[in-house]
C-alpha cells in the first residue's frame, strides 16, 4: 500500500512539474528562475524528454512489479514532448523568404559580437550582402564600430554609429548602433532610462520623421541578475511605446519570458511585435552558436510597431564559425499600409 502511495505521488508530482515547464505561462511563472531557464530551450527540453522516454520504456518491460508506474511517467513525458513540439511549431522551424525591398523598406541586422570577436570585415560584409540599414550590436565598442562604418562608407554606404559604453573594461558592457546616412542624424535619448547592467542605446531622430531606433542588451538570467533580467524586460516593454519605433538586438529572453508584457493581443513587447514570429522563424535559436539553430534559445529579437510590416526575416547560420556565441539575425521592414 505504501508503495501505491508514493507511486502515485511521485507521479502527480512529475505531472505538475512537468506542465509548469511545458505552459509557465498558465501559472505567471515564464520569469520563475529555473523555470524560465527551462523554456529558453523548449526543443532541447522535448529532445531530453524523449531520451527518458526510452529510458522508462526499457525499465516497464523489464520490471514488471513497476510496469505501471515506469509507463506513466513514459506517457507524460510524452504528452510534455508533443506540448512543446506544439508551441515550437506555432512560432515556426524557418521561413527565410523576402520579399523584394522597396523604396522604405528598411533592413535590420542585429548582432552580439561578444566583444568584437567577428572582426569588423566580418560584420561589414555581411550588412552590405544585405543591404542593411540599421546594425544592433550588443557587446560591440565604439572603435570597432566607427571600423565597420569606414568599411561601409569605402563600399559607398555611409553611416552613422552611436555606442554607448558604462566603462572601457568590459567589451561587454558597450552597445553600439550604425544606421544610413539616409536616415539622417539621430540623438540618443539619455532621460528615458536604462537596462540595469549592459548598455541600451535608445535614439530619437532629430528631424522627428524617422523611427526611432532602440539597440537592445538586456542582462541575462543567471545568479545575482535575475531581479535586473526581469527589470530589463519591463522596462523594455515601457521603452517600446509610440508610433513608430523599431528595436533589435540581445534581449537575452524568449517569446515566452515576454508573455504578460505586450500593450495589446497583437503585439509582444510593450508596443512592438516580434520579426521572427510574424515569419515563422520563432523557434529558430540564436543561442549558442555551439548547438543546432533548432536548439538553441531564440533570445536575440528584431521587432518593431504596427506602422512596420515584417517582410523577411532569418537568423543567419552561416556565421557559427566567426568567434561570437550568438548568431546574427536579418530583418526587413516596410511601412505598413
Amino acid at each position: 500500500m505504501f508503495r501505491r502511495v508514493l507511486a502515485a505521488a511521485v507521479i502527480v508530482v512529475v505531472a505538475a512539474a512537468l506542465f509548469v515547464l511545458a505552459w509557465p505561462q498558465f501559472f505567471g511563472l515564464q520569469q520563475a528562475f529555473g523555470v524560465a531557464h527551462v523554456v529558453s530551450l523548449r526543443a532541447a527540453a522535448a529532445l531530453i524528454a524523449l531520451a527518458l522516454i526510452v529510458v522508462l520504456t526499457l525499465l516497464a518491460l523489464l520490471a514488471r512489479p513497476a510496469r505501471r508506474f515506469f509507463a506513466t511517467l513514459a506517457v507524460l513525458l510524452v504528452v510534455f514532448a508533443l506540448v512543446n513540439t506544439a508551441v515550437l511549431s506555432t512560432r515556426g522551424f524557418g521561413d527565410t523568404a523576402f520579399e523584394t525591398a522597396g523604396d522604405s523598406t528598411l533592413t535590420v541586422l542585429a548582432w552580439n559580437t561578444l566583444g568584437d570577436v567577428p572582426g569588423a570585415a566580418t560584420v561589414a560584409e555581411l550588412a552590405l550582402e544585405n543591404d542593411v540599414d540599421i546594425l544592433a550590436l550588443p557587446e560591440t565598442t565604439k572603435a570597432f564600430s566607427l571600423e565597420v562604418a569606414a568599411l561601409m562608407k569605402a563600399a559607398g554606404r555611409p553611416m552613422w554609429v552611436e555606442t554607448t559604453a558604462f566603462d572601457q573594461i568590459s567589451k561587454s558592457r558597450s552597445t553600439s548602433v550604425l544606421w544610413t546616412a539616409d536616415l539622417g542624424t539621430y540623438t540618443v535619448d539619455t532621460e528615458v532610462g536604462q537596462t540595469a547592467t549592459l548598455p541600451t542605446v535608445v535614439l530619437r531622430p532629430d528631424d522627428g520623421s524617422g523611427p526611432t531606433i532602440i539597440g537592445v542588451h538586456a542582462v541575462a538570467p543567471i545568479p545575482g541578475e535575475f531581479r535586473n533580467w526581469q527589470a530589463d524586460l519591463d522596462w523594455l516593454a515601457d521603452t517600446c511605446s509610440g508610433e513608430n519605433v523599431i528595436m533589435a538586438g540581445d534581449f537575452n529572453a524568449t517569446l515566452d519570458h515576454m508573455s504578460g508584457l505586450a500593450s495589446s493581443g497583437s503585439t509582444t513587447l510593450g508596443d512592438c511585435a516580434d520579426a521572427a514570429l510574424a515569419t515563422g522563424n520563432g523557434a529558430v535559436g540564436t543561442w549558442p552558436t555551439t548547438a543546432p539553430a533548432l536548439l538553441g534559445a531564440p533570445i536575440d529579437h528584431a521587432m518593431a510597431t504596427e506602422n512596420w510590416r515584417v517582410t523577411g526575416m532569418r537568423v543567419v547560420q552561416d556565421q557559427d564559425g566567426a568567434g561570437s556565441d550568438h548568431r546574427p539575425l536579418i530583418a526587413q521592414f516596410a511601412p505598413a499600409g
